[in-house]
């Protein structure tokens, strides 16, 4: 469980393909308090450190993650965003999220005001039942508040410290993002369609 508040920014230092597998190596100054077997979100995705050094970490992604998620079209040198698991008694700064990306949406639009930016991300049909004006997304890995949302389209506003301290200075227009729905809203959902059923 995480809670969407990114601790570091890490760098692929390597990609290595496997089969169907993907293994990314990871340099990050947080890397030399990893553990084998521990779950760190990277892009908003859980995975399990399977390789630890000091100042890089290994992680494999299986091709079910790689088909849903960004992370099949990571390359050297791109920036990750990086969150270890909460810990009991932590304070919850973002919300709830699990690590359990559920779509990619594409990056439509970035818009500069002076000194923030605004982010439009297109995403599937989801978008319209999962998603709310003020309410939680996380966007690789990322707890944002929706400002606005039509159709398909996500709003996100970003302050100049989420800028810095994420990958979201590195998202262009036409970039995939990794996409997480607040899990109330999930859970609502499925007992709406549930309760319709019975009907």
């Amino acid at each position: 469980m995480f809670t969407g508040i990114v601790e570091e920014i890490g760098e692929v230092i390597d990609v290595i393909k496997e089969d169907q597998n993907a293994h990314f190596v990871i340099k990050s100054v947080i890397s030399s308090e990893l553990k084998i077997d521990q779950s760190i979100s990277h892009n908003g995705v859980c995975l399990t450190v399977v390789e630890q050094q000091e100042d890089w970490h290994k992680v494999t992604a299986i091709s079910e993650t790689l088909g849903i998620t960004n992370l099949n079209s990571l390359k050297k040198g791109d920036l990750v965003n990086l969150e270890r698991c909460l810990k009991v008694g932590d304070r919850l700064d973002g919300h709830m999220v699990q690590g359990h990306v559920d779509s990619t949406a594409k990056c439509i639009k970035v818009t500069e005001e002076n000194g923030s930016w605004r982010y439009l991300f297109e995403g599937n049909s989801e978008v319209k039942q999962l998603v709310v004006y003020k309410g939680s997304i996380c966007i690789n890995g990322v707890s944002l508040t929706v400002t606005k949302t039509m159709n398909q389209e996500i709003e996100v506003a970003i302050i100049p410290y989420t800028y810095e301290h994420t990958n979201f200075q590195q998202i262009q227009v036409g970039d995939l993002v990794n996409i997480e729905f607040d899990i109330l809203g999930k859970y609502f959902l499925k007992n709406a369609k549930n309760l319709t059923g019975l009907q």
